[in-house]
C-alpha cells in the first residue's frame, strides 16, 4: 500500500510539473495579457473574451502578454480595420527584451485605400539581425470577420499561418552558420498605430484622419508554450507536442497551400530584392 501511495504521489508530481512547464489554454485578455500602451484606447468586450484597440489623432495603443515563452504556438483571432485604413498598421508579434540582439517574429497588417487588398508583412529577427521582410496580399477581406493568425515555433522551423494556411516558413539552418531564435524567450504583443510614412504604397498613401477613430478587434487568445520564468527543462523537452515528428516539416497538404500562397499572393520577397541585397542572403540560399 505504501508503495502504491508513493506511485500515486509521483504521478501527481509529474502531472503538476507538466502543467507548470507548458502553458496551453484559451485565455481571456486579463488572464494572460496586460495593457502596454494607452489604456484609454483599449476596451475589453464580452467579459474580457475580446478586446477593441483604437487609433485616433491623439494615440495608438497596444497590449502585451504577462509572461514570455520559449517555443510553442501563439494564435489569436483578429478583425482588422475596415474601410479606408491607409497609413494604419495593426501588428501581432513576439519579441525578446534584449533589443540589440533581439529575436522577433512579426505579423504587420498594412492598411489600404478602400477596395484594395490588405497586405500582410512578416519579418524575422534572429540575434538582432532582421531585414527579412516578405509581403502577401490576403485572399479575403480581413475586416469583415475574424480570422485566425498564428505563429508556430519549434527547434526546426517557424511558421506564420492565416486560418491554418502557412504563408511563411523560416527554417533552422544553424548548421550552415545562420542564426535561429532558440535561446531567448519572447513576449506576445499587439499594437494599432499610425505609420503613413511607409505602410501603404511605401508612404504614398497618407492616413485620412477624417475616418478616425480606427478600430481593430481581437478574441480567442491562445498561448501554448514554455512559460518563462518556469522549469528550465521545458524548452528542451522533446515530448512537447510542437516538437513531435509530425511538426518537424509541413504536411503535404500544408506544403501545397504554402506553394499556392507564394505563387498567387506574394508581392515582395527580400530574397529576390537585388537593390537591397546585391548578394543573396545566406538563409535564402539555404532554403527558407
Amino acid at each position: 500500500m505504501a508503495r502504491f501511495i508513493l506511485c500515486l504521489l509521483a504521478l501527481a508530481l509529474a502531472l503538476a510539473l507538466c502543467c507548470l512547464s507548458v502553458n496551453g489554454r484559451p485565455a481571456t485578455f486579463s488572464q494572460d495579457f496586460r495593457i502596454a500602451w494607452a489604456d484609454s484606447h483599449v476596451r475589453q468586450l464580452d467579459g474580457g473574451r475580446a478586446i477593441q484597440l483604437t487609433l485616433d489623432q491623439s494615440s495608438g495603443c497596444g497590449f502585451a502578454s504577462k509572461h514570455q515563452y520559449l517555443f510553442g504556438r501563439v494564435s489569436m483571432k483578429i478583425k482588422l480595420v475596415p474601410g479606408d485604413s491607409a497609413g494604419t498598421v495593426t501588428a501581432f508579434y513576439m519579441i525578446s527584451d534584449t533589443f540589440n540582439v533581439r529575436d522577433e517574429l512579426d505579423f504587420e497588417f498594412l492598411g489600404n485605400r478602400s477596395g484594395q487588398p490588405y497586405t500582410v508583412q512578416t519579418n524575422v529577427y534572429a540575434h538582432g539581425k532582421g531585414d527579412k521582410e516578405q509581403r502577401i496580399n490576403l485572399w479575403f477581406d480581413p475586416s469583415l470577420d475574424f480570422h485566425t493568425y498564428s505563429i508556430f515555433w519549434n527547434h526546426h522551423h517557424i511558421i506564420f499561418s492565416v486560418d491554418e494556411v502557412p504563408i511563411r516558413v523560416y527554417k533552422n539552418n544553424e548548421r550552415r552558420g545562420i542564426p535561429y531564435p532558440k535561446f531567448q524567450p519572447m513576449g506576445v504583443y499587439s499594437t494599432l498605430w499610425e505609420a503613413d510614412d511607409w505602410a501603404t504604397r511605401g508612404g504614398l498613401e497618407k492616413i485620412n484622419w477624417s475616418k478616425a477613430p480606427f478600430y481593430a478587434y481581437y478574441k480567442d487568445f491562445d498561448i501554448e508554450g514554455c512559460q518563462v520564468p518556469g522549469p528550465a527543462t521545458c524548452a528542451s523537452n522533446p515530448k512537447n507536442w510542437w516538437e513531435a515528428a509530425a511538426y518537424q516539416q509541413l504536411t503535404p497538404e500544408a506544403a501545397r497551400r504554402y506553394r499556392w500562397v507564394r505563387t498567387n499572393h506574394m508581392i515582395y520577397d527580400y530574397c529576390t530584392d537585388r537593390s537591397r541585397f546585391p548578394v543573396v542572403p545566406p538563409e535564402c540560399l539555404a532554403g527558407i
